[in-house]
């Protein structure tokens, strides 16, 4: 029997739902606070901290770009590669719970 690890699908969970948000406000950045609204309207509810965490996760993977790393609020904006993620125009790698696609 496999055990469900509930923390890693909650962070890959929230990584997808990060893109998609970054995807709407496309082409301008998005704060992080309006991001964790959006995060926590969807019962996804992350800390801040943790956002900022998942939000580098994706930057390392060259999905985002950050903005205003040394003020108190950050901005994150989709990459190229993250846009073709979201659109499902190419595979998506592990750590992301991406939906199959539907249509």
């Amino acid at each position: 029997m496999h055990e469900i690890d509930l923390d890693k699908a909650h962070r890959e969970q929230a990584r997808w739902r990060i893109l998609k948000v970054l995807d709407s406000g496309r082409p301008m950045a998005v704060s992080e606070l309006v991001i964790l609204q959006a995060l926590n309207d969807a019962t996804l509810s992350l800390t801040p901290n943790g956002l900022r965490r998942e939000l580098k996760y994706l930057e390392d993977r060259r999905l985002v770009t950050l903005a205003n790393l040394s003020s108190t609020v950050w901005a994150a904006a989709l990459t190229r590669f993250g846009v073709d993620v979201v659109e499902y125009t190419v595979d998506c790698m592990p750590g992301i719970a991406r939906p199959a696609k539907w249509y």
